[in-house]
């Protein structure tokens, strides 16, 4: 496609429209994030991803009740590390994440799951808030308005769940942490505690300190009832060491909550779903045609789940392509396609290498033309869908390459009319 937009209006246009827009990153490591264009999806292709997002959900939340109940040596079979073990049974709240996303892919097929981010997902600010600002600009309809007063109301009610779980009944000290000098996750758990609207501040995780067996205190030393960390994973988190003395302060934190000494949202139990190799569970169990999924269930994991093991051997025997990706890894890094023995392509980054490798089927991502600040680009789409409390939420559009990687685009999205 040629380019057939004036390229300094369009720079100029963007500029403006997200300048306009407080505490936002559009602009990532130097480079275009959010992109002055919109993707458009009927409103029909909108239920059909919220409705495909509840189901999906629903066996994801349903299969961390199973593992709950699975011993150590299983759960270290999928990949939980042995660190974690006395505190992934830990359950807080009735529901296993309060803020999930799913990862589709539009297929001939319909709409397939590649990965659920119960943990640690971030891109609620470019969902909830930017994408609304950018349909206004366009003068097209929001498919996530409402949403962001949706997601404050479950944000409420789970710290207002978790606080009566923990029998708090004085006034709770409430602390949202990030890492300091990273934009976007800084921005998007200060984003959060405002939709939260509740009593709470901000403190950067290297200001928090521990007192072990005691509790975690804020950056002037008051203790704190309520941790949010929306983007500190728990795989990272139980390798933290204090640099001075040594001590597993990451250990002692889950410690503190496990003893309901601190209360931690997510909590640990987002953490259990986290491993793709649970994917290759859920699919094993289906196709065992356990009863442990009614037929219902097992329909829809027919319909939008793909067939995931912990070895390539059936991927080979049929000829398929297949995704080699690591049971714990973020934004594409360790990723590689196969057909048969030959690599197709991999991520440059191999940052995971030592996690369990999970082998998925191949499922090619549509292509569309993009407008960038230095003319059309073709990309691949992958649709991120929000579970707020288990329940669908909003939509957002990455548009990057075939392996999604960190350096995506922020896509908007408006509904056709």
């Amino acid at each position: 496609m040629s380019n057939k937009y004036n390229l300094i209006n369009h720079q100029l246009k963007r500029s403006k429209a997200y300048g306009a827009i407080d505490s936002f990153w559009h602009d990532l490591y130097d480079s275009e994030y959010a992109l002055y264009d919109i993707a458009f999806l009927s409103q029909k292709e909108v239920d059909d991803i919220r409705q495909a997002t509840n189901r999906i959900g629903a066996i994801f939340f349903k299969t961390g009740q199973l593992l709950r109940s699975l011993p150590d040596e299983t759960l270290r079979q999928l990949d939980i590390p042995q660190k974690i073990l006395p505190f992934i049974r830990h359950r807080a709240l009735p529901i296993e994440s309060v803020i999930s996303r799913v990862d589709l892919v539009q297929t001939n097929e319909g709409l397939k799951v590649l990965e659920l981010n119960s943990d640690t997902p971030t891109f609620e600010k470019e969902v909830f808030m930017v994408n609304g600002f950018i349909c206004e600009e366009f003068g097209v309809r929001n498919p996530n308005e409402g949403f962001a007063e949706k997601l404050g109301m479950e944000l409420r009610k789970a710290l207002a769940e978790v606080l009566h779980r923990g029998k708090f009944t004085e006034k709770p000290a409430i602390v949202f942490t990030s890492h300091e000098s990273h934009e976007e996750d800084k921005y998007t758990t200060l984003y959060l505690k405002e939709v939260a609207n509740v009593a709470a501040k901000y403190v950067p995780l290297h200001k928090l300190t521990i007192q072990k067996g005691i509790g975690l205190f804020d950056d002037e030393g008051h203790k704190i009832d309520v941790l949010y960390r929306q983007t500190y994973p728990i795989e990272h988190l139980i390798e933290d060491v204090d640099e001075e003395s040594g001590d597993p302060i990451g250990i002692q934190l889950l410690e503190l909550v496990c003893s309901n000494k601190l209360l931690m949202l997510n909590p640990i139990s987002a953490f259990l779903l986290q491993s793709k190799a649970v994917q290759s569970v859920i699919w094993g169990m289906m196709e065992l045609d356990h009863p442990f999924f009614t037929d219902h269930e097992k329909m829809w994991i027919q319909q939008y789940f793909l067939p995931t093991y912990l070895e390539e051997d059936m991927f080979r025997k049929k000829d398929w392509k297949y995704v080699k990706k690591p049971s714990f890894g973020r934004e594409g890094d360790t990723v590689s396609v196969f057909h048969g023995k030959t690599k197709l392509y991999e991520d440059q980054h191999k940052t995971y290498g030592h996690s369990l490798p999970v082998y998925q089927k191949y499922v090619e991502l549509p292509t569309k033309n993009i407008k960038t600040v230095h003319g059309y680009k073709e990309a691949k789409i992958l649709i991120g869908s929000f579970l707020i409390n288990g329940e669908a939420s909003g939509i957002g559009l990455r548009a990057g390459n075939q392996i999604t990687d960190n350096n995506a685009y922020f896509l908007p999205v408006g509904i056709k009319t």
